[in-house]
């Protein structure tokens, strides 16, 4: 059974654009390793951008002193 594990910052990512990611995911599956979408499990976490660092700071942070 894969399972996928899909980590996004929690930025407004809609229903449907998560749907969309977990149809894909399934897909890559099915086509490059012949797994069976049915026992294919997919999972999006959403973290918040303080709790995400990049380079030794938060993504909050990266993204004020680039503005």
């Amino acid at each position: 059974m894969p399972y996928v594990n899909i980590k996004v910052t929690r930025e407004g990512v809609t229903p449907e654009q998560k749907a969309e990611l977990v149809r894909g995911a399934t897909k890559l599956l099915v086509d490059v390793l012949g797994k069976n979408p049915h026992t294919t499990v997919v999972v999006i976490e959403e973290i918040d951008t303080d709790n995400w660092g990049i380079g030794g700071e938060t993504v909050t942070e990266r993204r004020k002193s680039k503005l």
